[in-house]
């Protein structure tokens, strides 16, 4: 969990960047992930390294984790403040080049379509360094914000 900070993960982040807020469900499992916010307070891109949680067999990042990640990454380009929230449509990814541990791996979307009903197609792109990773779209439709501590009870079983 990303609750155990290692070394790696509080010192060797790159200037700019700062731990994303995420402090519960899924993204707590597969963090740490990190953003670096723009002048307008919207956020440029998302980032983490690869650590032996993020790894396949080949100690390699999984194509699980830079899925999960391009879905994060990219999904933020339909954010106009913190209070946006968004949920994935379809996502379509190109896998070009893979992520050894230790790397620093950044990506980022840009809008490239919006339709009134708050549906945004979004182009992505995943690399370290020079070196793309992955490249693809993603379809975002902006929701209204809940209150997670307000939900229904579950019926359980089903």
């Amino acid at each position: 969990m990303s609750d155990d900070l290692t070394k790696n993960q509080t010192f060797d982040v790159p200037g700019g960047y700062t731990p994303l807020p995420w402090h519960r469900g899924f993204g707590r499992q597969v963090g740490p992930l990190y953003q670096l916010i723009g002048e307008d307070d919207l956020i440029v891109s998302r980032a983490f390294r690869v650590e032996e949680h993020h790894t396949n067999g080949m100690m390699n990042a999984h194509g699980g984790m830079l899925m999960t990640f391009a879905d994060m990454a990219w999904g933020t380009a339909v954010e106009t403040d913190d209070n946006t929230w968004w949920v994935t449509i379809r996502l379509v990814c190109d896998f070009l080049s893979g992520a050894k541990h230790g790397e620093w791996i950044e990506g980022a979307g840009e809008v490239i379509s919006r339709e009134p009903d708050g549906i945004h197609t979004v182009r992505g792109r995943i690399w370290c360094g020079d070196r793309t990773l992955m490249t693809g779209t993603g379809v975002f439709k902006v929701i209204e914000q809940r209150d997670p501590d307000k939900r229904k009870p579950s019926r359980g079983g089903r």
